[in-house]
Order: C-alpha cells, then sequence, then structure tokens
C-alpha cells in the first residue's frame, strides 16, 4: 500500500480538465486574432490599389510634362499613351486582384486632376482626385457594363 501511495505521488502529467482549459484559452485567442488578421490583409490590399492609382497619376503627370509641354489634355489614356510612350510598364495589374489592367484614363479639367479610372476583366474602378493626390480611400467599382461616375 505504501508502495502504491508513493508511485501516484511521482505520477506526472496534465489532467483532462487542465487540457480542456488551455484548448479553450487557445479557442478564444484564436477567435480574436484571425478577424483581425483577415482586417490587415484586406487594408493591404485596398492600400496597393490606391498606389496603383496614384502611379498612374503621377506617370501621367511626367507625360503630361514630357510630351504636351505642360499642357494637361481633358483626358490621358492609360494604354494608348502612357504605355506606348514607356511612362508605365506594359502588363500591368491591379495589386488586389492580379488582373491585367486593361484599359484606364487620367481625367483633367483646366488643367486639374478629376479622377483616375483603371478598368480589369473584373470592372472598371475609379478614384477621386483628392484620394489620388493623397494616396488614400478606397477605390470605387461601376456596376457591369457602366462607369463610375460619383467623386
Amino acid at each position: 500500500m505504501k508502495l502504491l501511495n508513493q508511485l501516484r505521488k511521482d505520477e506526472k502529467g496534465f489532467t483532462l480538465i487542465e487540457l480542456l482549459a488551455v484548448i479553450v484559452i487557445l479557442a478564444v485567442i484564436a477567435a480574436i486574432a484571425v478577424p483581425y488578421i483577415l482586417g490587415i490583409v484586406d487594408k493591404s490590399k485596398e492600400n496597393s490599389d490606391v498606389a496603383m492609382f496614384h502611379q498612374v497619376y503621377e506617370a501621367s503627370r511626367l507625360y503630361v510634362a514630357a510630351e504636351k509641354n505642360g499642357t494637361a489634355p481633358d483626358l490621358v489614356k492609360v494604354k494608348t499613351e502612357l504605355v506606348t510612350a514607356k511612362y508605365l510598364e506594359s502588363g500591368i495589374v491591379l495589386p488586389s486582384t492580379k488582373k491585367a489592367i486593361s484599359a484606364g484614363k487620367v481625367e483633367y479639367t483646366n488643367g486639374v486632376l478629376t479622377k483616375v479610372t483603371l478598368s480589369t476583366e473584373d470592372g472598371t474602378y475609379t478614384l477621386g482626385s483628392a484620394d489620388v493626390i493623397a494616396s488614400t480611400g478606397k477605390k470605387a467599382k461601376a456596376a457591369a457594363g457602366e462607369e463610375y461616375t460619383s467623386e
């Protein structure tokens, strides 16, 4: 009997209750962390898209300065002017979707940026001038076959 009691005291390990407590704590941490991490991923995709709009705008500014003698036209086309004149690389993509930008335009009114519009096979996206210049904001997607017109 004495030997049996001594063996029980020397037993090491975790009880079922202790293991369940650890599992519950890990589940609570995961429930909090996963949505937060997914939010960060979505926000970074959105920020990279906005950076692409800003890059297109900056390319159009260089194009206007070099090719149009500083006088901004009402419209600068992404593919036929910026890509052709090598102010943007061919095969540029919208970072969040990895879809090729098939068309786009940078619109000016009296030499002041109005908006930037980029099109992929998924749709047409537009960002207003304030958001493009500041590299902030959220791109707006137009309905299929329509162009986004709101600022």
